[in-house]
């Protein structure tokens, strides 16, 4: 079982030096960032580890875990909120994109008994989901707006000719979602092959069996990949009705979304 211990934590910032050491070499400018990022990275985990040595502990009812998982929820939309500032609407439908992946997920995960339902799976796996669905909220809802902004000609051709606005948009919107959903598809296709995923790694690294890691590593995979599938097209049906007036017109949209 691997423990690095503090000792071995403070070593391995070594390698944020190397970070540091490249932008010098190389005039990036990006010193005064990487550190940011790491100092930030070690006080968030050594925050929320502390939280969920409470919130996963056995003793405890399982619904302060899922109590937890609400606020990853909140907490996810208000990100998704700050990084794509200028879609219309966005906070109430990345908290709805959000709510309905780790629903179906957890939802399916539990629900049919592929993990127990206690506090040590339930906040992990919710930690998965979430991180994973607010990334491609973001990449979704700003490559929409973006296709529909770039086309906007094509687009009001197609509702000039008669077509509703979502027969109008459908090709645009299709491109987007295309973009949000081929990461995840790739990884998942390559895992394995070029390198080991981090729950895998973990596990390995903890002394697990290389193959009950395997079987964790892939429900897993499915995990995020069923999780980003439910948000894009949460996030496809909402954002096309807000760009959208009744009367199928496309709206005025900020360039700045692009």
């Amino acid at each position: 079982m691997a423990d690095i211990g503090w000792v071995g934590l403070g070593l391995s910032s070594a390698l944020v030096a190397v970070a540091v050491g490249v932008s010098i070499l190389r005039g990036l400018r990006l010193e005064a960032s990487i550190l940011w990022a790491s100092l930030r990275a070690l006080v968030q985990l050594l925050a929320v580890g502390a939280v969920l040595t409470v919130v996963i502990d056995p003793g405890r009812p399982v619904a302060l875990a899922w109590g937890w998982v609400a606020v990853m929820v909140a907490f996810a939309a208000v990100t998704v909120r700050q990084r794509a500032p200028d879609v219309p609407g966005v906070l109430p439908l990345a908290l709805l994109a959000c709510s309905a992946a780790a629903l179906v997920t957890l939802g399916v995960l539990f629900g049919l008994g592929v993990f127990p339902m206690e506090g040590a799976t339930v906040v992990p796996l919710a930690g998965l989901t979430l991180g994973n669905t607010m990334t491609a909220t973001v990449v979704a809802v700003r490559r929409i707006v973006a296709e529909l902004a770039d086309k906007r000609a094509e687009v009001e051709a197609r509702l000039a000719l008669g077509q509703a606005s979502s027969e109008a948009a459908r090709p645009y919107v299709r491109a987007a979602l295309r973009t949000a959903l081929l990461p995840q598809i790739e990884t998942t296709r390559t895992v394995g092959l070029i390198a080991l995923p981090g729950a895998m790694t973990g596990l390995i690294l903890a002394g697990v069996d290389p193959l009950d890691a395997v079987r964790v590593q892939v429900a897993v995979m499915y995990v995020v990949l069923g999780s980003v599938a439910t948000t894009v097209t949460v996030v496809a049906l909402g954002l096309t009705r807000r760009l959208f007036t009744p009367d199928h017109r496309l709206v005025r949209i900020r360039r700045e979304a692009t």
